[in-house]
C-alpha cells in the first residue's frame, strides 16, 4: 500500500475590484438634514465628541482657556446637538447636548457664554464646552430638561 500524501484543496486567490469603492466624504448621516442647511459647511462630526468620550487633557485644556459669549443660532433637543454663532462673528460652533450646563433647553436667540475644545482627530474645528445660558431669547417660551415649558 503506497500512502501519496494528498494535497489541500485549490482555493482561487481573491481578487479586489480594481478600483476600489470609497464613499464619498463628507458622508450624509441618516437624519442629518444637510441638504436642507443647503451645503456642507456645517457637516457635523462623525462620531460626535461628547463630554463622555473628550480626553482629559481636552478638558483640561478647554476649562483652562478664555471664555467665549455668543448666541444660540439653532438646537435640537431630539438631535441632541446645535450651533452657536459666536459674538466675533466667525463661523458657527458645534455644541453637544451633553456640554450644556443649566435648567434650560437653549432655543434660537438665547445668549449664551462657553469655552471652546478641538475637535479630534485633526484638531482643525472646534466645539463649544461648558456652555452657560445667560440671558434667555425674550418673548421665547423655554423647556426645562424635564420637559416642562416656561415662559420667559
Amino acid at each position: 500500500m503506497t500512502s501519496e500524501p494528498t494535497s489541500p484543496p485549490v482555493v482561487p486567490p481573491l481578487h479586489s475590484p480594481k478600483s476600489p469603492v470609497w464613499p464619498t466624504f463628507p458622508f450624509h448621516r441618516e437624519g442629518s438634514r444637510v441638504w436642507e442647511r443647503g451645503g456642507t459647511s456645517r457637516d457635523l462630526p462623525s462620531p460626535l465628541p461628547t463630554k463622555r468620550t473628550r480626553t482629559y487633557s481636552a478638558t483640561a485644556r478647554a476649562s483652562a482657556g478664555p471664555v467665549f459669549k455668543g448666541v444660540c443660532k439653532q438646537f435640537s433637543r431630539s438631535q441632541g446637538h446645535g450651533f452657536i454663532t459666536p459674538e466675533n462673528g466667525s463661523e458657527d460652533i458645534f455644541v453637544h447636548v451633553s456640554d450644556i450646563e443649566g435648567e434650560y433647553v437653549p432655543v434660537e436667540g438665547d445668549e449664551v457664554t462657553y469655552k471652546m475644545c478641538p475637535i479630534p482627530p485633526k484638531n482643525q474645528k472646534f466645539q463649544a464646552v461648558e456652555v452657560v445660558l445667560t440671558q434667555l431669547a425674550p418673548h421665547t417660551p423655554h423647556e426645562t430638561w424635564s420637559g416642562q415649558v416656561v415662559g420667559s
